[in-house]
C-alpha cells in the first residue's frame, strides 16, 4: 500500500511538472481555445454573450514566441438582429455571421491611417459594393455601378462616411460568393447603433487595427459568441 501511495505521489509530481507553464485550457488565451486561428501570426476576435447580443468585445491579438498576447481590445458592436452560423445565414437579416473568415483588403473614404500594410482602396464618388444577387460582381467593390447591379440593392462606399471611413474587408462569402447568403459585411467604424451585420469599433480602434494588421502574418478573424452552437471556440 504505501509504493502504491508513493508512486501515484511521484506520477502526481511528474504531472504538475510536465503541466508546469501551461494554463489549463479554461483559463488559456482565447486563439488557444479555438478550434482554428488561420494559420497566421495575427488574429482578431469578435465575441458577444449570445445570438440575440448586439455588442461585445473584439480583441486583436499576437503570436509570438509560441504565446497568443492581446495587443489591444475595444468594444464591438453586431448586426442589429444579433449573430447567427456564418454557414447558414440570410441575406437582409441584419446579423452578424459567426465563424473565421480572412481579410481580403482595407478600403475607406478617408486616406489610410499611418502605418497601414494591407492593400488599401480609396473610395470615390464611383465605388460600390455591389449586393445585388442577380448581378455578375456580387459581394464585390465595383467601380463604376455595372449595369447588372442595381443601385437599390447595394451600397455606394461614399454614401457612408462615418462608418466607412476606414474599414476592413471581412472575407464571409467572398472567395466563391453563395447568391442569397449575405455580402458586404466588414470591420468598421461605429455608426450610430448597432450595425445591418457587420462588425463596428471606434474610430480609434479601427485606426490602430489598421495600422498593427500585417498581411505577411496572416491576419483572420473569429467571430462568435461566448458559449452555444455558435461559441467563437468552435471555429
Amino acid at each position: 500500500m504505501r509504493r502504491l501511495a508513493t508512486t501515484a505521489a511521484v506520477l502526481l509530481a511528474l504531472g504538475t511538472v510536465v503541466g508546469a507553464g501551461r494554463p489549463p485550457l479554461a483559463t488559456a488565451p482565447l486563439p488557444v481555445r479555438l478550434a482554428d486561428t488561420g494559420g497566421g501570426t495575427q488574429l482578431i476576435t469578435a465575441m458577444a454573450d449570445a445570438t440575440s447580443s448586439t455588442t461585445g468585445t473584439l480583441t486583436w491579438w499576437d503570436l509570438r514566441d509560441g504565446k497568443w498576447t492581446p495587443a489591444g481590445t475595444a468594444a464591438a458592436r453586431f448586426g442589429s438582429k444579433g449573430l447567427t452560423e456564418g454557414s447558414t445565414r440570410k441575406q437582409s437579416t441584419y446579423t452578424t455571421p459567426t465563424g473565421l473568415y480572412d481579410l481580403p483588403y482595407a478600403f475607406g473614404v478617408k486616406a489610410a491611417p499611418a502605418g497601414t500594410r494591407f492593400s488599401y482602396r480609396r473610395a470615390t464618388a464611383a465605388s460600390w459594393w455591389c449586393e445585388d444577387n442577380e448581378a455578375r460582381d456580387y459581394n464585390r467593390w465595383v467601380e463604376p455601378l455595372p449595369s447588372d447591379c442595381r443601385a437599390s440593392e447595394s451600397e455606394q462606399i461614399t454614401a457612408y462616411p462615418t462608418q466607412y471611413a476606414r474599414a476592413l474587408v471581412i472575407g464571409f462569402n467572398y472567395d466563391k460568393p453563395v447568391r442569397g447568403r449575405g455580402a458586404g459585411i466588414f470591420l468598421h467604424v461605429n455608426g450610430s447603433g448597432a450595425t445591418a451585420g457587420c462588425v463596428s469599433v471606434p474610430a480609434d480602434a479601427m485606426d490602430r487595427i489598421l495600422a498593427w494588421a500585417d498581411p505577411a502574418r496572416s491576419p483572420h478573424i473569429a467571430i462568435g459568441t461566448v458559449a452555444g452552437a455558435t461559441a467563437i471556440t468552435n471555429y
